[in-house]
């Protein structure tokens, strides 16, 4: 009995842990500074500059430092309010408030920033808990883009409040997409197009990540009320969806609207998207370069997204990534160095992690995870790209895998439960010679419902499992 012991011990201590391939590192936040990090910015000195939803801007030095408590915070500014977006650009630093995007910057170099603007504030606030705004880094064509939150879940009681605003470099706004109703991130892909995360509530079954086509309607029509600000009017406003109807079907009789590229399903892969990191680091991040990363406030989690462009449209797949971040994941931040920082408040949701706030930081530590790489979506089916080889006498039987499909009842009362479930039959499976890549024939896929793939029995050629043996993709668009 004891033999049999040993060995169960053993073989739990010989199975992969997230920790093997990207470890955090935790830094030891100094007493009386409340970080609650809602935006990390590099900045050009090597200091990384960290915005906080109490409205101060701390600069860090030894950030990338092998001894993370030797990483020492410094005030750089203060008094404004509740900061979730930061970008630095030409000598200032642009943060997004809740109430305007200021810029600022140290002219006397004395480690304090001493001269404060306002770039834009052409939204209104009036006071509301959830008015959050989430700005971006300046894009390709040297625009801004800021997110706004409805007030609230279901109303829009000031102008913009609901939308997507571009902001040139001179500090003039264009009123971009509406529909928006709860956002947690905002970045941009390697191509440069616009991304944010989207929470459950009205008009939203689930949490989401979604794309910024510019001229777009992202589904929640409470602040359409503001087309009567813009050029076209209110004759400009979209169709307003049907309550208790479905996302493709919507998506076919609006041409404004844009279906969510991925949606996360609810508790499975978390429960309040936030930040949003794409992975440019060429090599230094791991095998998923161009991929996102899409943090979770109550999972304390970070989830990794391949996304594709299927008929002009981007969907894509989601797969766990990272657990264990000590407090709620809010704002991601990945260097040109591979160096992905992490920053964690519970204020406001409740949270696995259990401090109030916290940065980290993951690193790959140079081992390949055998995981799904890529899923991509085919006409009759799905192609796995694989980080490792796969056992290809494993790989090849049926039981293997395992599918089901669902999608969201897209409705005006909050959030969805999973329905219309089908199981999918997988009836051919082929494995690519060098046993990096599988394709599956799926009998029954379901345009608009979300595809969980499970594959708890696979192994690599070396006999690994799968770091996280499941994936979720959302099929909008069968190519």
């Amino acid at each position: 009995m004891a033999t049999s012991s040993s060995f169960v011990i053993a073989q739990d201590a010989a199975a992969p842990k997230e920790d093997d391939f990207y470890p955090l590192t935790k830094f030891q936040i100094p007493k009386g500074i409340v970080l609650e990090a809602g935006a990390i910015e590099p900045l050009p000195d090597g200091t990384l500059a960290i915005a906080t939803r109490r409205g101060d801007i701390y600069r860090v030095s030894d950030a990338w430092g092998d001894n993370p408590e030797a990483a020492k915070f410094e005030l750089y500014a203060q008094g404004m309010h509740e900061i979730l977006g930061l970008s630095y650009k030409d000598g200032w630093l642009y943060a997004t408030q809740r109430c305007e995007v200021t810029r600022l910057r140290d002219t006397d170099n004395d480690g304090k920033a001493d001269d404060f603007e306002t770039f834009n504030d052409s939204w209104s606030i009036n006071g509301d808990y959830h008015e959050y705004a989430f700005g971006s880094p300046f894009d390709k064509d040297g625009n801004m883009w800021v997110t706004l939150c409805l007030t609230g879940s279901f109303n829009s009681d000031c102008p913009w409040r609901g939308w997507a605003l571009r902001i040139d470099q001179n500090g003039k706004m264009t009123p971009t997409c509406s529909g928006i109703r709860s956002p947690g991130g905002i970045a941009f892909n390697a191509e440069g197009d616009v991304f944010y995360t989207d929470n459950q509530g009205p008009w939203n079954g689930t949490c989401s990540m979604k794309w910024l086509r510019p001229g777009s309607f992202q589904g929640h029509p409470g602040g359409n009320r503001w087309f009567s600000l813009t050029e076209g009017g209110t004759d400009s406003a979209p169709t307003e969806p049907v309550s208790g109807s479905r996302i493709m079907t919507e998506a076919d009789k609006i041409p404004e609207y844009e279906p969510p590229v991925i949606l996360f399903p609810y508790q499975k892969m978390g429960q309040s998207a936030s930040g949003i990191a794409c992975d440019v680091s060429q090599g230094k991040f791991g095998p998923f370069e161009n991929q996102m990363f899409v943090g979770d406030v109550t999972h304390s989690t970070v989830m990794r997204c391949f996304v594709e462009n299927i008929n002009g449209h981007y969907q894509g797949a989601c797969f766990p990534f990272r657990e264990g971040i000590a407090s709620g994941t809010l704002a991601l931040r990945m260097t040109d160095d591979g160096t992905m920082f992490v920053g964690g408040t519970n204020r406001g949701w409740g949270s696995r992690g259990t401090e109030p706030f916290s940065l980290e930081r993951l690193r790959w530590t140079g081992k390949v995870p055998f995981e799904i790489q890529e899923m991509r979506a085919k006409s009759d089916g799905f192609e796995l790209v694989f980080t490792e080889p796969v056992d290809p006498e494993i790989a090849r039987k049926p039981e293997t895998w395992t599918m089901e499909t669902y999608c969201y009842i897209f409705q005006s009362s909050y959030g969805s439960p999973e329905v219309d479930h089908t199981k999918a039959t997988i009836s051919q499976i082929d494995v690519a010679a060098d046993g990096k890549s599988v394709k599956l024939k799926v009998d029954g896929l379901q345009r608009g419902h979300v595809h969980e793939l499970h594959a708890d029995a696979l192994r690599s050629a070396t006999g690994a499992p799968l770091l996280h043996p499941a994936a979720y993709y959302t099929l909008n668009y069968i190519p």
